[in-house]
């Protein structure tokens, strides 16, 4: 089976990207299922039942997935609530809106998938650790193919937790920090493993937003709306080829994509 991870979408032009470079990843690799992150598809913050819709039934992707900024807007809560294939954090206390994993069914076969979401610079929410061995043990149970979107910061948490479940996940691939990084590998128990997918969006910008708004921060300290950057945008990428059988992963490979036009 062979699974594509599209990061986190961003704005506007990440959307624009996705839909260009999607279908067409699909078909030269002959990919079964695409999971991609859209938690910044909204304006650079959050995603709205439109573009959520929109990534689902014309985009070539079969779950969307969010982190910490799933909540940015209120009204799609009762969609999270309705719609399965679009995935919030696992380990956020009962009560908050959505699901965080589910079941999916493919000609190759059944797959889970699951978003963990970190705790080191980030919300004091439920432990990951803990959150990931009760939502693997769920899954496994229905799919041997299961993938997990590591959304979180620090660089160090998110490599212990892809130790802590190797062997059992397919693949563990982080988000959040938006920059592709150069870690790709099969863990020795089975699992691929990427320490963060990389960002769609714009590429001349300081993680999709605008530099000068950014750097009006840095350098005043003054609060600043940051606004999602214009031009040209990349869609980055990891295709993790996996045994449908074992849920054992095979290989993975980074993939950055410009998309042509605006």
């Amino acid at each position: 089976m062979r699974l594509l991870m599209v990061g986190d979408i961003v704005g506007r032009p990440g959307r624009t990207a996705a839909h260009r470079l999607i279908p067409a990843l699909r078909r030269e690799h002959g990919v079964d299922f695409v999971v991609a992150n859209a938690e910044n598809a909204a304006g650079g913050i959050g995603i709205t039942r439109e573009i959520a819709v929109e990534l689902l039934e014309q985009g070539g992707v079969d779950v969307v997935t969010l982190g910490n900024h799933a909540w940015a807007k209120r009204e799609v809560y009762g969609y999270l609530d309705g719609e399965p294939r679009v995935l919030r954090p696992v380990n956020y206390p009962p009560g908050a809106p959505g699901h965080g994993h589910g079941l999916f069914q493919t000609p190759a076969g059944p797959v889970g998938v699951a978003v963990v979401q970190g705790r080191v610079f980030m919300e004091a929410i439920d432990d990951p650790f803990r959150a990931a061995d009760a939502v693997l043990a769920d899954l496994r149970r229905a799919a041997p193919i299961v993938l997990v979107d590591l959304h979180a910061e620090a660089t160090s948490e998110k490599q212990a937790i892809g130790w802590y479940v190797d062997g059992r996940a397919t693949a563990v691939l982080g988000t959040h920090t938006h920059v592709q990084t150069a870690d790709e590998r099969v863990l020795p128990n089975g699992t691929a493993y990427i320490t963060d997918v990389g960002m769609t969006g714009p590429i001349d910008s300081v993680i999709g937003m605008s530099r000068e708004t950014v750097l009006a921060r840095f350098t005043t300290s003054v609060p600043t709306r940051f606004e999602v950057a214009d031009g040209p945008a990349r869609l980055c990428a990891v295709l993790v080829e996996a045994d449908a059988g074992t849920g054992r992963a095979l290989r993975i490979e980074r993939i950055q994509v410009m998309s042509e036009g605006k």
